[in-house]
C-alpha cells in the first residue's frame, strides 16, 4: 500500500506471486490511505507492507500529522484484520540533482524525522519499521542516480534490491 513508488513496482512478478495486490496510487497520501483502508482491511492480508510519505512532505504537511496519520492507518488496520502483520517501510531519500520534482527537492531533511518517528513507534504499536533507506543512497545521502529516473521515482533494478533486501530479512 502506497503512493507511485509502491504503484510502479511489478510486485506478482518480483515476488513470484500472483495473490499479491499491489495498492499504490500515484501522488496518494496519508490521508487519501486513510480514506481506503477499508477495502484491505475487508480482504485480511496475511502482511501489509506500507510505503507513504513523500507526497505529504511535498504538501508541507507537518512531520507529525504524516507519522500521526500512519499511526491511524495501523490502528485501523490492527482493529479490523488483527492477524495482519504490518510493515512500515522507511520513507525513500530523493536527489535534487536529477530535477524533475522541485516540489519535494526542497524539503529532504523532513525525510529523516518522519522515519524516526516511525521507527520509535514500532515496538509500541507491534509493526515491523522497515528501514530501506541505506539501499538506495549515494555518498552524499542522497537517492543514488543508478535507481532513480528523475531523483524521486525508482527504476526497476532498486525494486530487484529492495525484493532482495526484503527476502534477506525474511520479511517475505
Amino acid at each position: 500500500m502506497g503512493n507511485s513508488i509502491t504503484e510502479m513496482g511489478n510486485w506478482p512478478k518480483l515476488l513470484n506471486d500472483t495473490t499479491v495486490l499491489n495498492r499504490g496510487i500515484g501522488g496518494d497520501i496519508t490521508y487519501g490511505v486513510l480514506k481506503r483502508i477499508d477495502d484491505v482491511i475487508n480482504r485480511h492480508p496475511k502482511k501489509l507492507f506500507i510505503l507513504l510519505g513523500i507526497n505529504d512532505i511535498g504538501k508541507d504537511i507537518p512531520d507529525s500529522v504524516i507519522a500521526y496519520n500512519y499511526f491511524r492507518i495501523i490502528g485501523k488496520v490492527k482493529a479490523g484484520s488483527p492477524a495482519t502483520r504490518i510493515y512500515v517501510q522507511s520513507v525513500l531519500p530523493i536527489n535534487p540533482t536529477v530535477k524533475n520534482f522541485p516540489q519535494h527537492y526542497d524539503k529532504a531533511e523532513h525525510i529523516p524525522r518522519v522515519n524516526e518517528m516511525l521507527k520509535a513507534n514500532a515496538a509500541s504499536m507491534g509493526y515491523t519499521y522497515i528501514n530501506l533507506h541505506p539501499l538506495f543512497i549515494d555518498a552524499q545521502n542522497r537517492l543514488d542516480a543508478k535507481y532513480t529516473y528523475e531523483g524521486l521515482h525508482l527504476k526497476p533494478e532498486a525494486y530487484v534490491v529492495w525484493v532482495a533486501y526484503l527476502k534477506k530479512m525474511k520479511y517475505l
